[in-house]
C-alpha cells in the first residue's frame, strides 16, 4: 500500500479548507431571500392580471382582465409546524373600481436557505440561495405528479418536478406595459413549446412558459405562467381544441 507522503496530505488539507470557506464566503456574501420578497404583516401588491382562458369546450380563447390584491396578514404554522404567513387574495375589475372581492389565500414560509409557497397544497421552493446569476435548484421538488390532473386533462405537467429555476442575469431594470421597476431578479422556471405559433391546424402543440421577477425591497412584480397543450382532434366532433391556462401578471401598485 502507498502512504501519502505528510507534505502532500497538508497541502491536500490546506486545498480543502481553502475551498470549503470559499464556499462559506460565497453563501455568506449572497443577499438574503427576504430582500427580495419581504414578510411583513399588512404589506400588500396589487397587479393588474390578465387571465387566459379556452371556452367554447377549448374551441375559443379569452382574455380576462382584472386587478389582484395580495395582503400578508399574520404569521401562523404551518402544517409541519414551521412558521409561515398567511397572504389573502382580492379581486376587482381591471380598473380597481369595483369592491375588492375574496379571491383564496396562501402561504409563504421563509427559511434559513430558501422560500417556499404553498396553494391548494401545492408546494414551491421560488426562491433559493444563493442569490447568484446562474444558480439553479428543483423549484417543484415537492409538487405530486400530475399536479394539475384535476383541473386540466393535459400532459405539460407530467414532469414538472424535474423544472430547473435559475436566476437569469443580476439584477437589474424591467419594464412593463408602462410601469418600470428597479433591482430586479429574475427567476426563470420553464421555456419549452412545441410547433408555436401553430401554424399547421392538423399538427399537436404545446407550451409551457415560467417566469417571475422580484423587486428588491418590494417582491414579486411580474409573473408569466402559461401551460396549454392543442389537440388537432382530427375526426373528432367540434375539430381542434386547446385545453390550459395562462396568466400575466405585473405590479401596478403597493405600500
Amino acid at each position: 500500500m502507498r502512504i501519502m507522503p505528510p507534505l502532500r496530505l497538508v497541502m491536500l488539507a490546506l486545498l480543502s479548507i481553502s475551498l470549503f470557506s470559499c464556499n462559506e464566503k460565497e453563501e455568506f456574501l449572497s443577499a438574503p431571500v427576504s430582500d427580495y420578497l419581504p414578510l411583513t404583516a399588512k404589506k400588500f401588491i396589487i397587479y393588474r392580471l390578465d387571465s387566459t382562458v379556452f371556452t367554447n369546450f377549448g374551441r375559443s380563447t379569452e382574455i380576462h382582465k382584472y386587478q389582484v390584491k395580495h395582503v400578508i396578514d399574520t404569521l401562523i404554522t404551518d402544517n409541519l409546524g414551521r412558521p409561515s404567513y398567511r397572504v389573502y387574495r382580492y379581486m376587482s375589475d381591471s380598473s380597481g373600481t369595483q369592491t375588492w372581492q375574496p379571491a383564496g389565500s396562501y402561504f409563504i414560509t421563509a427559511l434559513s436557505d430558501q422560500l417556499e409557497l404553498v396553494e391548494d397544497n401545492l408546494r414551491f421552493i421560488k426562491l433559493h440561495l444563493p442569490l447568484r446569476n446562474g444558480f439553479s435548484w428543483k423549484g417543484n421538488s415537492f409538487l405530486p405528479a400530475d399536479p394539475y390532473g384535476p383541473l386540466y386533462s393535459f400532459s405539460n405537467d407530467d414532469s414538472m418536478e424535474d423544472w430547473d429555476y435559475y436566476y437569469d442575469g443580476e439584477p437589474g431594470s424591467f419594464s412593463y406595459q408602462g410601469e418600470n421597476y428597479n433591482d430586479v431578479l429574475t427567476v426563470e422556471q420553464v421555456d419549452e413549446s412545441f410547433n408555436v405559433p401553430i401554424t399547421t391546424p392538423t399538427a399537436y402543440a404545446a407550451k409551457s412558459r415560467s417566469v417571475e421577477r422580484y423587486a428588491k425591497g418590494i417582491g414579486l412584480v411580474y409573473r408569466e405562467y402559461e401551460m396549454w397543450e392543442y389537440q388537432p382532434n382530427p375526426g373528432g366532433a367540434g375539430g381542434p381544441y386547446k385545453t390550459g391556462f395562462g396568466i400575466t401578471m405585473w405590479m401596478v401598485d403597493h405600500n
